[in-house]
Formats: C-alpha cells, sequence, structure tokens
C-alpha cells in the first residue's frame, strides 16, 4: 500500500496536492517492475515536499553543487537492487521509498512556457521523481527514453498530454 507523507509551503495554490500525488506515484509505480508497491501489503511511503524555488536551491546546492534553483530533486532511500525484497526485510512492514522536493516558482513558470496548469506540471514531476526513487535516470539516450516512455504512459492513464511533444506553430 502506498502513503503519500505531503507538506508544502503557502506559495503553491489551493489544491488537493496529496490526492494528486498519490495518482502520480500509483501512476509511476503501476508501470514498473515494482508496481506491487503501491498495492503490495507493506507499506511504502513516499515523501513529497512542495517547496519554494529558495528552499529547493539550498537542497540542490548542497546535494548536487548546482547553486541554483531546479524543479524537482529525489532522495531515495532503497537502493534500485533491494527494491524487489525491500517489503520482506522491512520490520515493521512499512518502507520510505524517499522523498521528492517541487520547487513552486519554478514549476509554475515551465508549466506557463508549456501552457499546461501547474497541477498537471506537478503531476509529471511527481511521476518522474517517483521514477527516480526507483532507481531510474536519464543520463544517456537508452535510459532517458526508458524513463520518458513510462512517464508519458502514466501521465496518459491520467489524463494529461505527452510532455515531451514539441508544439509546432
Amino acid at each position: 500500500m502506498l502513503e503519500i507523507a505531503l507538506s508544502h509551503e503557502d506559495v503553491w495554490p489551493q489544491h488537493d496536492w496529496e490526492a494528486l500525488a498519490a495518482r502520480a506515484a500509483t501512476a509511476a509505480l503501476s508501470r514498473t517492475p515494482h508496481a506491487e508497491l503501491a498495492t503490495g501489503p507493506a507499506t511504502v511511503e513516499i515523501s513529497i515536499r512542495l517547496a519554494t524555488d529558495a528552499e529547493v536551491q539550498v537542497l540542490n546546492a548542497q546535494y548536487r553543487h548546482k547553486d541554483k534553483p531546479t524543479n524537482v530533486l529525489s532522495f531515495p532511500m532503497v537502493q534500485p537492487d533491494l527494491l524487489d525484497t525491500i517489503a520482506q526485510n522491512s520490520d515493521d512492514g512499512e518502507v520510505l521509498l524517499g522523498d521528492i522536493v517541487l520547487a513552486y516558482e519554478t514549476c509554475a513558470r515551465e508549466a506557463a512556457e508549456k501552457d499546461v496548469t501547474v497541477d498537471a506540471h506537478a503531476t509529471h514531476l511527481i511521476v518522474h521523481g517517483t521514477l527516480h526513487l526507483l532507481g531510474y535516470d536519464h543520463m544517456d539516450d537508452d535510459e532517458a527514453g526508458a524513463m520518458e516512455a513510462i512517464e508519458i504512459a502514466a501521465l496518459s492513464a491520467l489524463g494529461i498530454a505527452d510532455p515531451y511533444l514539441i508544439a509546432e506553430d
């Protein structure tokens, strides 16, 4: 069973962010070999922080040595090669999969640039962040293609268009 622990800054507009985050993370998980993490007997928790650009800039500088805000940061708590066994090895049946942090001002700016709503773009970023918690990455073209395909499928299931399509004028 998937649980979302959500906290947010007041700059984020009123919305049912916890429900949005749960749908996004479930959609991402269900399209991977680790789909059982969303529905299995163990409780799998993802902590999601809806932060400001300033907060994300501090984290990005501290953990990635990039002194600027970014749209989403992910902090996995489980090594990818241990994902298949985490439910069996948990003492109390609960596992913290990791933390995802989104930066509001960057998210809002990117949403406007893409001509999508903030909640649609935040959904994409939570799907993306969830995949990072599972060990997916986009460091080379093959990895990026695999990750993007899962993102596109997850977002499509949520009624959100392919964020990687380039709009033609």
